[in-house]
C-alpha cells in the first residue's frame, strides 16, 4: 500500500453538519453551520467555533440546540454558514428555517431540521463551546419502532477533502455485536 500526504489538516472523515441554533437579546432566532464537533460524554457536546453572533447569543442566554443538516436542507444549512448573523439580521428566515422555542433550554428548535440537541453552555474558553445536552427531540415523522431512523432523518456530514456535504450511505455493520465474532 502506498499512502499520499497530506500535511497537518483536520481531515477528520465524516465530520457532522450541525446547526446551532440560539436566540438573540430581543427573542430573534440565529442559526449557524459548525463541522466541528463531537459528543464528548453522554450528556456533553463539544463544538470548535471562532466568534460569531452565534456566539454573542449563547454566552448571554446560556443556551443553544444543535441539530442536524440534512439532505433536504443543504442549501438553507449552507447559507448559514457563509452569511453572518452580524451583517446578515434575517439570515434565519432567509435560510428558509422556522423556529419554535424549546421546552427545556431558551433557545429555537428549527421546525424544518427533524432532529435537535438541546443544550445548556457549560463553558466557551478558546474557541471551545462545551454544552450539557438537556433533552434531545426528534420530529415523528423522523422515528421507527420508538428510535431514530438515519434512513428517514437524512443527515449530512461534510467532506473537507473536496468541500462537499454528502448523505450517509446504508447500514454496513452492526456495532457492538460484529466484532464478538472475533471473541
Amino acid at each position: 500500500m502506498t499512502r499520499v500526504d497530506f500535511g497537518a489538516k483536520p481531515l477528520m472523515l465524516p465530520q457532522p453538519v450541525l446547526i446551532i441554533g440560539t436566540y438573540d437579546e430581543d427573542g430573534n432566532p440565529n442559526a449557524m453551520n459548525a463541522a466541528w464537533g463531537i459528543t464528548t460524554d453522554y450528556e456533553e457536546i463539544t463544538i470548535s467555533l471562532a466568534e460569531h453572533k452565534t456566539t454573542d447569543n449563547f454566552l448571554k442566554t446560556k443556551a443553544f440546540t444543535v441539530s442536524m443538516a440534512t439532505e433536504d436542507t443543504v442549501i438553507g444549512s449552507d447559507y448559514v454558514g457563509i452569511a453572518s448573523g452580524r451583517n446578515v439580521p434575517d439570515k434565519f428566515f432567509k435560510a428558509g428555517f422556522t423556529a419554535t422555542r424549546s421546552p427545556h433550554v431558551n433557545a429555537p428548535l428549527i421546525n424544518e431540521l427533524p432532529m435537535a440537541m438541546e443544550c445548556e453552555v457549560i463553558s466557551f474558553n478558546n474557541g471551545i463551546l462545551i454544552g450539557k445536552i438537556v433533552n434531545v427531540c426528534a420530529d415523528e415523522s423522523v422515528i421507527t419502532d420508538g428510535k431514530i431512523d438515519t434512513k428517514k432523518l437524512k443527515p449530512i456530514a461534510f467532506d473537507p477533502c473536496n468541500n462537499t456535504y454528502v448523505g450517509l450511505g446504508d447500514v454496513v455493520g452492526k456495532a457492538f455485536e460484529d466484532g464478538r465474532k472475533l471473541c
